[in-house]
């Protein structure tokens, strides 16, 4: 009998392989009911054919996927409680934007006036009530895009798959329609599962991110914990602008460890895992959390550069041995304690600000 009271959906060490190619390398994940969770990675990564297994678009090499309990290795895409949205959208170019909504509802037993009246709830769901009778090539990106998206809905499925599901619009539309998912998901209660390799997406998206890196899902948690505590210099990396100094790893003590650097010794939060005391590491400060110090105190530097880009200012400055570190602040307090470039200063950032991170 299924078990209802785990997961909505739990994938258990799956992996696809296409010839030598780990496509999808022991991937385990669970998804709460009602959940949104964003796949992020490179191109290649293997997070959209996690997303094609979920979907019956692929078969499993190995592992488990299971729906609420029920395991849905035997099951046809078509008979998966799960839709998937592709990035293309997928449009029939020759029905209209009511009968391209219809075809997925056919095989549910519905009468016409039941059809009709899910197609006109879900045009107002996504905001194109009238345009039903209007053809794909007659609608803006935009619109294409929730076509795709309520046409996924149609048949309410219990998880909805979204494979770059903005990838196609431009900036200001995509910022826009992002917000419009978010609403979408909270007021349906259906558990999403995006597929993206925009960061600022997956963060404003997401109420837990699952980074995937050649295969593997590396590391999973919301996107405050991701940013302030990536277990790799991949992960820091692929969240934001990040300095990395390197050294190696001292005594820790109450959640923080000290590190040997040629810059001297620093302190910071304490490696996830155990690496040993000696270990190489990586001291990781996202710029934001680099402030100018009194005199005497902290790093001694000079302004490189300074580069205004509109809400924030970036620096770019060198220490005495050469390392260049960047630090990011509120363009309206821009100018608070930083010389002009060629000027010195000194720096400083407390030290749960700094994640240590292995080599």
């Amino acid at each position: 009998m299924a078990d209802r009271e785990g997961p909505l959906l739990r994938i258990e060490a799956a992996a696809k392989r296409f010839g030598a190619h780990a496509a999808v390398d022991g991937v385990s994940l669970d998804l709460a009911a009602g959940e949104f969770f964003c796949l992020l990675g490179p191109s290649g990564c293997g997070k959209s054919t996690l997303l094609r297994l979920v979907a019956g678009f692929e078969s499993l090499d190995a592992g488990r996927i299971l729906l609420e309990g029920e395991d849905l290795a035997s099951l046809p895409p078509h008979r998966r409680p799960v839709n998937m949205m592709f990035q293309s959208y997928a449009l029939f170019p020759h029905l209209s934007v009511a009968g391209n909504l219809a075809y997925g509802l056919k095989g549910l037993g519905l009468s016409r006036t039941e059809i009709a009246g899910r197609i006109e709830k879900l045009l107002g769901l996504v905001r194109l009530d009238g345009l039903g009778g209007r053809r794909p090539d007659t609608l803006s990106g935009g619109q294409r895009q929730r076509v795709a998206l309520a046409r996924a809905l149609a048949r309410e499925p219990k998880v909805l798959l979204l494979d770059e599901p903005l990838g196609a619009l431009d900036r200001s539309l995509r910022e826009e329609t992002q917000g419009e998912l978010r609403a979408l998901q909270r007021r349906l209660g259906a558990a999403f599962v995006v597929v993206t390799h925009d960061p600022a997406e997956a963060m404003a998206l997401a109420d837990r991110i699952g980074v995937m890196e050649a295969g593997r899902l590396v590391q999973c948690g919301s996107a405050a914990a991701l940013y302030e505590r990536p277990a790799s210099r991949y992960v820091a990396g692929l969240l934001g602008d990040v300095n990395l100094i390197p050294g190696c790893l001292g005594a820790v003590s109450d959640g923080l460890a000290s590190v040997e650097t040629a810059l001297g010794p620093f302190r910071g939060r304490a490696p996830e895992v155990d690496l040993g005391e000696g270990a190489a590491v990586l001291l990781a400060v996202r710029p934001e959390r680099i402030a100018p110090a009194t005199a005497g105190e902290g790093l001694s530097a000079t302004l490189v550069e300074t580069t205004f880009l509109g809400e924030r200012v970036r620096r770019s400055l060198r220490l005495p041995d050469g390392t260049l570190l960047r630090t990011s602040t509120p363009a309206g307090a821009a100018a608070t304690g930083w010389p002009e470039p060629g000027g010195s200063l000194h720096l400083r950032w407390p030290p749960d600000a700094a994640t240590i991170l292995p080599a």
